[in-house]
């Protein structure tokens, strides 16, 4: 790690007042060249650390930029995740307020809500089947609290200021339809989203590291190297398998995973 705990409370409390206000700060990767994977982790727990003293749960995880597409547009090669907290979960059908969100955009994803704690760096593919409830369908709505490029350098987002920002985390939205983990081959379960009416994206599951238990692998593994593990009741979701859509004002989503289930999101 390379920034002071000066720092790291800082860019914590400059992201949760960004959130508050529903603006962007700049980057964080061009104020602190030298950050490292690890200080965006330390940034992420700390403004978790402010939100939940504001009053808000934790109700599971996200992953992120698991598919091939989306690790090239920020050059990587590993996922990243994120925390997701009680004002984040929406109903199927719901309507977004304007101005609820600063830039937000939406991903479809297979989650997973859990039954049993798994932990530790060797938990294996079969002991995350035995260790979830159900899967659902899902719209995962993202919002940055940083600028996606710096208006003066032209620099763009790294994964840094992602993982300090949450994973870019905002909102979801879970199907009402519930499967046993094993009832679908997760690799093929696809998706068909529209915006208004207009097909924007399709994918499949494989989109997710070749299967989003393997996300949820990765997930658990990652947690272990800090201590931590997975609890009973909490939602994962696993990873996009679409590029994030836009969301402006007036957006009406329909996620259309065929036999699995069906999803849909309103923003006034």
């Amino acid at each position: 790690m390379t920034l002071s705990d000066h720092d790291i409370r800082a860019a914590a409390e400059d992201l949760f007042r960004a959130e508050t206000e529903r603006r962007q700060i700049g980057l964080l990767s061009l104020k602190h060249p030298q950050m490292t994977l690890d200080d965006a982790y330390a940034v992420q727990a700390e403004l978790v650390r402010r939100k939940r003293a504001a009053g808000l749960g934790v109700i599971g995880w996200k992953i992120g930029l698991t598919s091939r597409a989306m690790q090239q547009t920020l050059d990587i090669t590993t996922p990243d995740s994120g925390i997701l907290l009680s004002d984040m979960l929406f109903a199927d059908g719901a309507v977004v307020p304007q101005g609820h969100f600063i830039q937000p955009r939406i991903e479809a994803e297979i989650a997973f809500e859990m039954k049993a704690p798994l932990a530790g760096k060797s938990v294996t593919r079969a002991q995350v089947l035995a260790a979830t409830d159900f899967v659902t369908p899902s719209l995962e709505i993202l919002d940055t609290r940083i600028l996606r490029a710096d208006p003066t350098t032209k620099a763009t987002r790294r994964i840094q200021d992602t993982v300090a920002d949450n994973a870019a985390n905002a909102g979801i939205v879970l199907g009402v339809q519930r499967h046993a983990p094993d009832a679908f081959d997760l690799r093929r379960v696809g998706v068909i989203v529209k915006r208004c009416g207009v097909v924007e994206e399709t994918g499949l599951g494989a989109g997710v590291l070749d299967d989003p238990v393997t996300g949820i692998l990765w997930l658990i593994h990652r947690l272990a190297e800090y201590g931590q593990g997975i609890a009973p009741g909490e939602v994962l979701l696993s990873g996009s398998f679409i590029r994030p859509i836009e969301a402006p004002p007036g957006s009406r989503f329909d996620a259309d995973f065929g036999d699995f289930g069906h999803v849909t999101l309103n923003f006034a």
